[in-house]
């Protein structure tokens, strides 16, 4: 019997609780509003543990099933975002374990005697092939900032930052007060602040991007799993 023909429309506004209920009576629509409104927050929390686009969005979908066959046991008065991290983060420890992967508290391993994690966590990041793009990319990146910088700060900047001299030198060369050094200095370095947070947090987007065609992926392959679990023969 296709009952959810009869469900109501479901706004943009609906409360999760209420797409919750309707989704533990078997609302198809509603568990599809729930995991589009929650996909990107539950999917960064899976990829944050298991470093893996794939092994992430496999295990979201396993996440979502269990919690859909479990929504009847929700809450309402928790928070429906809560308890889906909950079931997404144990789902992805769940694999590790099932890898075979030593999952190490921080606090114990920043102080474990282990030879293996004090060597990870004492590996000189400078000898990754992957560290020396990163840095040059960044030195592209802080040399494009300081191109940006107006010509009198840029000036004090390189001759202060990057040449190292002192402000007694660079008033020399620059004929102007050493106060005048200090404060273009602080201003310049306030205004790479400024541009370098900016960019930094545009790149970290695209780095974590997670784009409608992964959202559709990861909707369309728990539903229908879920419409292949219910015509099974039992």
């Amino acid at each position: 019997m296709h009952q959810h023909l009869h469900h109501p429309p479901i706004a943009g506004a609906t409360p999760d609780a209420e797409l919750a209920g309707r989704a533990a009576g078997g609302d198809a629509a509603a568990f599809e509003a729930i995991m589009r409104r929650h996909n990107r927050l539950l999917f960064r929390t899976a990829r944050a543990i298991l470093k893996s686009d794939q092994e992430a969005e496999d295990a979201l979908q396993d996440a979502y099933l269990r919690a859909w066959r479990a929504l009847e046991g929700f809450r309402a008065e928790a928070r429906l975002s809560t308890w889906l991290v909950r079931i997404v983060v144990n789902e992805a420890l769940g694999r590790l374990r099932r890898k075979g992967a030593e999952i190490v508290p921080l606090d114990a391993a920043m102080t474990s005697s282990e030879p293996a994690i004090q060597a990870a966590l004492a590996d000189a990041p400078d000898d990754r092939p992957e560290s020396s793009a990163m840095r040059a990319q960044l030195r592209q990146l802080l040399e494009a900032r300081i191109d940006l910088l107006p010509d009198a700060f840029r000036t004090v900047f390189m001759l202060r930052a990057v040449e190292e001299m002192s402000v007694e030198e660079v008033a020399e060369v620059l004929q102007i007060p050493e106060a005048t050094v200090r404060t273009r200095y602080f201003r310049a370095r306030s205004l790479l602040r400024e541009g370098l947070a900016s960019a930094i947090d545009m790149t970290l987007a695209d780095a974590f991007a997670f784009d409608g065609a992964r959202c559709d992926r990861i909707v369309a392959g728990v539903l229908a799993r879920r419409r292949a679990q219910d015509t099974a023969p039992s």
